[in-house]
């Protein structure tokens, strides 16, 4: 399989882009050849203007298994056992991460099967998430003598600590109703009605002004690693900003007027 066909891509004419995690004998790991093309993925996305919205699903019984364990466990055969490799690895995973955040888009995660360790990072880095019923999710490093640390920055970004140390200190698994429950997917749905509750959101959300979304989305993650104070300054100055942006006067004018708003993404 070549590199360019382990993350599958389908731009449709609303704007959606459909990344599809392709690597279904690996159960979709985060690879080097995975982590690359991802961050490749998302970088290119963010800068096409085309693009509206992103949904990030996968094929197979998994949805992502994590890092692949056989490929970091070949690196133990350098003569640092593996550190410069272990460090390189982390490095490009936390940089999707971060590079799913930072992107101007809406990320939506389409989630079926399991979605384990960095894999469950995933799915917590992303701005939202659909799940199928059967869907599961879990940081199982404990089991293996490797506690989750760095899917437990995203973990813990988006559900309470309590239920966050849960799931890094028992490894266990999480349902999908369990996972909504606690805040880390938005909806739970049958697993044939997935795909159309995704494209559903993922309609309803490109149909705003990507400018907007952009602003909105970039506000909302700076301000939450604010004081309190800093927070309210912070999104003063971007409402004040927002308003004065072509699309802010159309959407209140339109609103306004009882019409529908003509953006103009600006």
């Amino acid at each position: 399989m070549k590199a360019s066909d382990i993350l599958l891509r389908d731009l449709d004419g609303d704007g959606i882009l459909r990344l599809t995690l392709n690597d279904t004998r690996r159960r979709n790991a985060l690879s080097e050849a995975m982590l690359t093309e991802l961050g490749t993925a998302f970088a290119e996305a963010g800068a096409n203007p085309a693009v509206r919205v992103i949904i990030l699903a996968a094929n197979g019984p998994a949805y992502c298994a994590g890092h692949d364990l056989k490929e970091m466990t070949a690196g133990r055969a350098d003569a640092d056992r593996g550190k410069a490799y272990f460090s390189k690895v982390m490095r490009m995973c936390s940089g999707v991460m971060q590079g799913i955040v930072n992107c101007p888009k809406p990320v939506i995660a389409e989630v079926t099967g399991i979605a384990t360790a960095a894999g469950c990072q995933l799915v917590a880095s992303c701005d939202l998430a659909v799940a199928a019923d059967t869907a599961q999710f879990s940081t199982p490093g404990v089991h293996i003598g490797l506690f989750c640390s760095t899917p437990m920055v995203a973990l813990s970004r988006n559900v309470s600590n309590k239920h966050a140390m849960e799931m890094l200190l028992t490894g266990d698994m999480t349902s999908a109703a369990r996972a909504a429950d606690i805040g880390l997917v938005n909806l739970v749905v049958a697993a044939d009605a997935l795909h159309e509750a995704t494209m559903m959101m993922a309609r309803k959300i490109a149909s705003k002004s990507s400018m907007t979304l952009a602003t909105g989305k970039r506000a909302f993650y700076a301000q939450r690693e604010m004081t309190l104070t800093e927070a309210y300054d912070y999104a003063s100055n971007v409402m004040v900003e927002n308003m004065l942006a072509r699309d802010a006067e159309e959407g209140i004018g339109a609103f306004i007027e009882k019409r529908a708003p003509e953006w103009q993404d600006q």
